[in-house]
């Protein structure tokens, strides 16, 4: 095994066997569940073995907590937008529904756009999704948000350089 390899497994094994029943701990207060608690510890660390140079950490704890809470705030907002979608799936008829597959995909594709247009204020956001989801012309949203010609033109310029320079990445 290259010594390099060998050093990570060893400092990471170490973050690891001294934080991780803390940070499951602090987890399950947070979420209530210590099932969704062990994913989301889990998943902190496959990020901190990701990381270049684990021998930089000089604060365990705090790159742990901070880890752990983008992953849960990404986990919430995906709840929140799976049940969106849901919520509206169930308004259309069932004879037009998606596939279990195609809804699979239809939310990864939703949660990617949310991934890309995050940064973005909320008007960007609409504007984005009116313009790009719902098909709806700019002066037709621009007459929804109330907003002018001029502006419903400027926010999506923001939002489509923000889909750009994410997907460049």
């Amino acid at each position: 095994m290259d010594p390099n390899a060998l050093l990570k497994t060893r400092l990471i094994g170490q973050i690891f066997q001294q934080h991780y029943s803390w940070l499951c701990a602090r987890l399950s207060y947070r979420t209530g569940c210590s099932h969704s608690a062990e994913d989301i510890a889990a998943e902190t660390f496959l990020k901190v073995w990701m990381l270049p140079d684990p021998s930089a950490i000089r604060e365990p704890r705090a790159l742990l907590t901070t880890i752990a809470q983008r992953l849960m705030y990404e986990s919430w907002r995906r709840r929140d937008l799976e049940r969106a979608y849901l919520q509206i799936l169930a308004e259309v008829p069932e004879h037009v529904h998606p596939s279990p597959q195609e809804q699979l995909i239809l939310i990864e594709s939703l949660l990617a756009i949310d991934r890309l247009l995050d940064g973005l204020s909320g008007q960007a956001k609409a504007v984005f999704v009116h313009s790009q989801l719902d098909g709806m012309t700019y002066a037709q949203i621009s007459e929804r948000l109330g907003l002018s010609l001029g502006r419903i033109h400027q926010l999506m310029t923001q939002a489509l350089r923000a889909c750009y320079l994410g997907l460049s990445e």
